[in-house]
C-alpha cells in the first residue's frame, strides 16, 4: 500500500497482509465489494472458495442485520452492533477519507454456537484506500479483543464489589460509632474524620498528626498516649480503650475506641479505628458498681456514725474529693430563722486538707445549707477553684468547704417526710466539676441505703426523745436550809445507747430528806419509759407511809414484778433524818446497786456496805436490809450509778477504789465542784453508760477559823 496526500491508501500488492495476526479485508467502490482478505480473516469468518467480489456485509459484523446474511459459503456473522450504524461508518470513511474505529464491538461469529453462547468482541479500524485508477475502497483491520474485554469486565466487577463492600463497611461502622479515623503505621492521624470534627469541634489542622490528644481529658492523656504507643509497637489484632473527650460544647464524655491494624504480608500499612460515645453506658456501669459497694459497705451496720462513714468512703474518691454528713439535731428552726446541724462525718481525699469530723454548724436563713433543707431539693454549684461565691461561703462564716473546691452538691436526706440529714460533696483543683450525673448518683446511693440510714436516724431521734423524757424527770434538788444537795447527769457517749439511770430528791412532810438513785436494765426507749414510771412510783411509796426504807423497796419490788414482768432494776433509797439538833443520820437500803460512799470531814472515806438486797424484779420473795448510818459534821455522802465507776476490761473493785481516792482528793471542794471533779475523772470515751450522781453535804458542827481548814486524814484509811 501507499498513502496519498489526502490520507488515502493504495494497494501495494496482493497477499501483502497474509502474515498479519489481525483480520484484514479490502473493499472497492460504494458497494464495498471485497477485493482482498488475509488468512486471519479467513480463519475468523470462515474460508470461502471465492469471496472476492462479494459485498463486505457478508463478512463484517453489523452488515447482515440481527439474523445474519449468507455469504459465499452460506455461513453468516450475527452482530450485536446496529447494521445501519456500521454501514454509515463504511460510507462515511469512503466518502470523507477520514479513518474511524469501532472499539470492542460485540459479535457472534459463524460457528460460535447457539444464542446463549458468549459473544466475541472485535475492534475494527477502517480507512480509505485509493487504487491505481484513482477509484476508492475501504481497508478494514479487525482484532479479536474478547479476552481483553473480559479482563476489563472482571476488573470492573471486582472494583464494584469492592466499592459496595466498602460502602457496607462504612455504613456498618457509622451505625455503631460517631467517628472513623485513620492513623499512620508509625502514629499520627493522616486522613480527615468528619465524625471527629463534629464530635469535638476540632478542625483538621488542629487534630491532624497528634493534635487529637489535645481533645482528651487532662487526667486521661498520659495513660492513653502510653497505651497507644505500646499498641504501635506490639501490633495487637484489636486495640480497645475508653477515655474522656472534650465535646464541641466543652463538656467531657466517655468514648469507647476500637482500632485494628491494616496489614499487607505482615507489614502494618495503617490503623483504622472508631470512636463511640458511651457516656450513658459508662455512667450506668459506674452507678451499679458504686451501689453494690454501698450495699456491701453498710451491710449489718446499726451505728449511725459508722453507717454514714461507710457511705462517705464509697463516695470519696470515686465520686468526690470530700463528703460530709450533717444531722439536724433540732426539729424546728430557732426564732431568728436559723437552725443547728451537727457534722458527724467528714471524709476527704488523703492529699487534701481534712475537715473536722465533728462540728456544729449554725445554718443561716439565707445560706445554702438551710436552703437545701427547707426546699428539700439538691443545691448544685460550679465555680473557679478556691473561689466559691459569697452565697455559698460568706467571708465572715466558718469554712465548711475544702479550700480548693471547684463545685459542690448539697443533698438533703428525707426520712418519713422530715429532712433528717444533709450530705455535702465537693471536688477540688483541676478535677472535672460535679454535675447532674453525680447529683443523681449520690441520690441513688442514699436511696439504696435508705432503709439502714432511716433505721439509724430513727434510733437517733428515739434517743433524743428518751433523753428529753429522762431529763424532764431529773429535777433540781430541793433547797434545804441546813443541808447541801447537788445532782449531775451525763448521758452515754455511745450514740445508740439510751440509759435508764434516774435520781430523785425531795423533802417529806416530817422534814426528812429522801435521796434515791437507780438504773433500769436496758438501753432503749422502753427502758427510759420504765425508768420514769419506777421513779414516780418510788416517790409515791416513799411519801405515803412512815415505814423503813427496806419496806418501801419491798413494796416497790412487788409492784415491779406485777406490772413489769421482764424488768429488773437497781436502786439505793436513803432518808436523811435529824435525831437531835445539829445531828444527821442516814437510813438506807440497797437493791443490787453500788454502795453509797461516805467521805468525812477529815478525808476518811468508806463505802456503806452493810445493807444488802437483790435487784428489783429478780427475787420472788425479796427482803431488803434497813441500815442507819450517822452522818458526821462536814461529811459528804455520794450516791452514783455504775457508769461513774465501771471501765471496760477493769475489775469492779479496782474501779470502786479509784472512785474512793478521787472523792478523798476532791472532798474539800464546794459540793458542785466536787461532783464535776468526779465526772471529769471518768473520760467520756472510757464509758458506754450513763452517769448519775447525787451528793449530800452535812454542815460542820463548829465553823473553822477564818481561812483555815481542819487537818486531813490519811487517804488510804477507809474508816
Amino acid at each position: 500500500m501507499r498513502v496519498g496526500q489526502d490520507g488515502s491508501r493504495s494497494v501495494i500488492g496482493p497477499d501483502a497482509c497474509d502474515s498479519t495476526p489481525a483480520a484484514v479485508i479490502v473493499t472497492h467502490g460504494p458497494q464495498h465489494r471485497i477485493t482482498y482478505r488475509n488468512a486471519a480473516h479467513r480463519e475468523m469468518f470462515g474460508d470461502h472458495p471465492d469471496p472476492l467480489g462479494a459485498p463486505l456485509r457478508a463478512f463484517l459484523p453489523g452488515t447482515s442485520g440481527t439474523s445474519g446474511t449468507s455469504g459465499a459459503s452460506g455461513t453468516s456473522a450475527t452482530s450485536c452492533t446496529s447494521p445501519t450504524d456500521f454501514s454509515e461508518v463504511l460510507d462515511r470513511v469512503l466518502a470523507t477519507g477520514r479513518p474511524e474505529v469501532l472499539p470492542a464491538a460485540p459479535v457472534r461469529l459463524p460457528g460460535s454456537g447457539a444464542e446463549g453462547e458468549p459473544l466475541r468482541h472485535l475492534t475494527c479500524a477502517l480507512s480509505r484506500l485509493t487504487s491505481a485508477d484513482g477509484s476508492h475502497g475501504v481497508l478494514a483491520v479487525m482484532l479479536d479483543v474478547t479476552e481483553q474485554v473480559a479482563a476489563v469486565e472482571r476488573i470492573r466487577v471486582l472494583s464494584e464489589q469492592r466499592r459496595l463492600a466498602l460502602l457496607r463497611y462504612a455504613s456498618l461502622v457509622a451505625a455503631g460509632s460517631q467517628a472513623i479515623w485513620v492513623i499512620a503505621a508509625e502514629g499520627g492521624v493522616v486522613e480527615r474524620s468528619p465524625g471527629w470534627e463534629l464530635m469535638t469541634g476540632q478542625t483538621w489542622e488542629e487534630y491532624r498528626g497528634d493534635g487529637w490528644v489535645e481533645a482528651l481529658h487532662p487526667e486521661d492523656r498520659a495513660s492513653v498516649v502510653r497505651d497507644w504507643e505500646t499498641a504501635l509497637v506490639e501490633v495487637p489484632a484489636r486495640f480497645t480503650t475508653t477515655y474522656r473527650v472534650r465535646m464541641s460544647d466543652g463538656a467531657y464524655r466517655h468514648v469507647a475506641v476500637e482500632a485494628a491494624p491494616v496489614l499487607d504480608r505482615g507489614r502494618v500499612l495503617e490503623w483504622v479505628g472508631t470512636c463511640t460515645d458511651v457516656e450513658q453506658e459508662w455512667q450506668e456501669t459506674r452507678r451499679d458498681e458504686l451501689i453494690a459497694r454501698a450495699i456491701a459497705a453498710t451491710a449489718g451496720i446499726a451505728e449511725l456514725d459508722e453507717l454514714l462513714a461507710a457511705l462517705t468512703h464509697v463516695v470519696v474518691p470515686a465520686v468526690a474529693d470530700s463528703c460530709s454528713v450533717y444531722l439536724l439535731t433540732e426539729a424546728l428552726p430557732h426564732p431568728d430563722g436559723t437552725r443547728s446541724a451537727e457534722r458527724v462525718v467528714a471524709t476527704t481525699r488523703p492529699d487534701l486538707p481534712e475537715l473536722p469530723p465533728h462540728r456544729v454548724e449554725h445554718l443561716g436563713p439565707d445560706g445554702p445549707l438551710l436552703r437545701a433543707v427547707e426546699h428539700r431539693s439538691p443545691v448544685h454549684a460550679v465555680f473557679p477553684a478556691g473561689r466559691p461565691p459569697p452565697e455559698l461561703a460568706p467571708s465572715d462564716a466558718e469554712p465548711w468547704l475544702p479550700p480548693a473546691a471547684n463545685s459542690v452538691i448539697l443533698l438533703p436526706v428525707v426520712v418519713e417526710g422530715t429532712v433528717a440529714a444533709l450530705v455535702t460533696a465537693s471536688v477540688s483543683g483541676d478535677r472535672t466539676p460535679l454535675g447532674q450525673a453525680e447529683t443523681e448518683l449520690l441520690g441513688l446511693l442514699l436511696e439504696r441505703a435508705h432503709a439502714p440510714l432511716g433505721r439509724a436516724l430513727e434510733y437517733q431521734r428515739t434517743k433524743q426523745v428518751a433523753l428529753a423524757l429522762q431529763r424532764s424527770l431529773l429535777t433540781e434538788p430541793p433547797a434545804v436550809p441546813d443541808l447541801e444537795v447537788a445532782v449531775r447527769y451525763r448521758p452515754s457517749n455511745a450514740a445508740a445507747q439510751i440509759g435508764g439511770d434516774w435520781y430523785d430528791s425531795f423533802e417529806r412532810a416530817d422534814g426528812s430528806l429522801v435521796l434515791t438513785i437507780g438504773d433500769v436494765t436496758g438501753h432503749d426507749l422502753p427502758a427510759a419509759v420504765t425508768m420514769s414510771q419506777l421513779r414516780n412510783m418510788l416517790r409515791g411509796l416513799a411519801l405515803g407511809r412512815q415505814e423503813s426504807t427496806g419496806s418501801v423497796l419491798r413494796r416497790l419490788d412487788q409492784s415491779v414484778q406485777t406490772l413489769y414482768l421482764e424488768c429488773t432494776a437497781t436502786c439505793v433509797l436513803g432518808r436523811v433524818e435529824r435525831p437531835a439538833p445539829g445531828r444527821f443520820a442516814l437510813q438506807y437500803s440497797v437493791a443490787g446497786h453500788p454502795p453509797p460512799l461516805l467521805v468525812e470531814a477529815d478525808g476518811t472515806s468508806r463505802f456503806l456496805t452493810v445493807a444488802h438486797g437483790p435487784l428489783l424484779g429478780l427475787a420472788p420473795d425479796p427482803h431488803y436490809d434497813t441500815v442507819t448510818e450517822e452522818l458526821p459534821p462536814g461529811s459528804t455522802l455520794l450516791l452514783y450509778t455504775d457508769g461513774l465507776v465501771e471501765r471496760r476490761h477493769e475489775d469492779i473493785d479496782v474501779s470502786l477504789e479509784r472512785l474512793r481516792r478521787h472523792a478523798f482528793d476532791a472532798s474539800r471542794l464546794p459540793l458542785d465542784a466536787f461532783c464535776d471533779a468526779l465526772l471529769a475523772e471518768m473520760p467520756a470515751e472510757d464509758s458506754d453508760d450513763d452517769m448519775a450522781v447525787v451528793a449530800l453535804r452535812v454542815p460542820p458542827s463548829v465553823p473553822g477559823p477564818p481561812g483555815g481548814r481542819p487537818e486531813r486524814g490519811d487517804p488510804d484509811r477507809q474508816g
